[in-house]
Formats: C-alpha cells, structure tokens, sequence
C-alpha cells in the first residue's frame, strides 16, 4: 500500500504527521495522523490508537487535545484514524450521525452501506500493517481509546482483541449503543433490524462473556448534555461489576462533551496506558 504525507509539524520533539492511501478493504482514499515521540529516534515505541467520535476526523483530536505533550514524556506513538469512508461515491445521508462521519467502527453488511462501511476491520487489520510497514511502530505493545461513537469503538475492539490492545480507556463512551438513540438508528441502517448481531457491537453486552484482565478507565462530565440520552453510564458500570471487569469510572461536575473536557483528562489516560504498554 503506498502512503502519501500531506503535512508534518515538530510538536514537543516529536512528529505529528497527516497521511493519506488508498484502501483495498473500504474502496475509497482514506487519511489519518500519527503523532511519533521522539524516543522513537531510538527504535520502535508502543502504540496508542484514538478513534473519534460523530462528525470527527483525526483533527479533533490532534488539534484539540494536546495529547503531544504527554504522548512525547511517555514514549507513545499515537494514530487517529478517521471516522468513517469518505468520498464522492461513499453512500452518505444528510444527518450528521449516520453516513460519512459516522461509521461507528463496525462492519455494514445492509445496502447501501456494505460496499464501503468495514470501519472494525480497517482499524485491526489494514491500518496496522500500514503503520507497521512505516513507522517505527512495536505492535507487541499496542492500547486504544475514543471519545464518544469512538469510546464505543474502543471498547468494543478491546472486548473482541484483548490480546492486540492490552490498555483501554474511553472518554464519554457510547456503552450500551443497543439502548439508545444514537446506535439503534446506526445499527438499523448498517446491520438490520434488532437481532443477535446488535450484540456483537454493544460493549454492555460484550463484557458479559468476554471480559478481559485490563483495568478499563472511562471519564465522562455530569454537564454532558447526551449523559441521560445517549450515554447512561449506570448500565454498563453494573455490567462491569456483574462480570468482574475492572473499571474506574469517573463523573466529573461542571464538564460537558467536547475537546475542553477531553483536554482537561487526557494526560490522565495517556498515563493509563503508558502504565500497562511500557511495563
């Protein structure tokens, strides 16, 4: 697969740089960023995936977060990969929670969104050759993380590859999309209707049978106006402790469901894995 950089910028010794390919498995070009610390100067460095929320791209996170700091104090290369397939010919709908943007890493297997819509396996199978092939990446040493639609995605993919993402951690998760607005719509439009699949993408539901030795950390703000909707953290928490999976879950007043929330505790996660990915 031949990889394009679009931009770089030096931030905090490292590298931050954007890249596009063309990719096999969703049929479309795709972009992501990668944030190299500079302890990779010396040889491979563990790996850090951000997967994005509803509307995102890999600049929210790099732009907004200030994630380069801590990534280059800990030694951890991160990738923000984007949300969904894009393009021209990628079926899209005109609401800003399903369609381009909105992927909600999952497999399509309804039309018109089989054709492209294989976000799940795009993250674990072609990203990480591409990032392996070029980057000074250790794929021994890998952990991952989201916000929203992606803290959803996260759990999901460390439920499923608890081998390949030995840390986890989530900020504001979309925990029990089976239950809620958000992933009721998305399910229907990319899966069908309600059936045993809806599990398999539901990390309430996943952690039932498949839980795993990581202690999973998830910050999420009383003032986030989707709390009641379309988080409602109180299922998924009794999930945990009904499985036995280890979970700090934090609700912190006065915090809303944007990049100064996210900001605000993300040195706290980078440490979290940077604990389990360095040991």
């Amino acid at each position: 697969m031949t990889l394009s950089t679009v931009s770089e910028w030096t931030s905090f010794c490292g590298l931050l740089s954007v890249h596009d390919h063309a990719s096999a498995l969703l049929g479309c070009q795709m972009r992501f960023a990668v944030y190299t610390p500079p302890q990779a100067l010396n040889g491979p460095v563990p790996v850090l995936w951000y997967l994005s929320g509803l509307t995102c791209t890999w600049a929210n996170v790099m732009e907004k977060s200030g994630l380069q700091r801590a990534a280059a104090e800990h030694g951890i290369m991160i990738i923000a990969p984007d949300t969904s397939p894009r393009g021209d010919h990628v079926p899209d709908d005109e609401a800003y929670d399903l369609g381009q943007g909105a992927g909600f890493y999952l497999t399509a297997t309804e039309t018109p969104w089989d054709t492209h819509y294989r976000m799940d396996q795009y993250i674990t199978r072609e990203l990480p050759r591409l990032v392996e092939a070029n980057f000074k990446a250790d794929m021994t040493r890998q952990g991952i993380f989201g916000h929203s639609m992606g803290g959803h995605g996260a759990l999901t993919l460390h439920f499923k590859h608890p081998d390949t993402y030995r840390s986890c951690s989530a900020f504001s998760p979309i925990t029990s999309p089976a239950r809620v607005p958000w992933g009721e719509k998305a399910f229907t439009a990319y899966i069908g209707p309600p059936s045993i699949a809806w599990e398999q993408y539901d990390a309430t539901e996943l952690v039932q049978n498949r839980q795993t030795g990581a202690h999973l950390l998830i910050d999420t703000g009383r003032a986030d106006t989707f709390l009641d909707t379309q988080l409602q953290p109180d299922i998924f928490i009794e999930a945990c402790r009904t499985a036995g999976q280890k979970l700090t879950y934090r609700l912190h007043d006065g915090y809303g469901h944007d990049y100064y929330f996210i900001a605000t505790f993300m040195d706290d996660h980078i440490a979290h894995h940077a604990k389990v990915l360095k040991a």
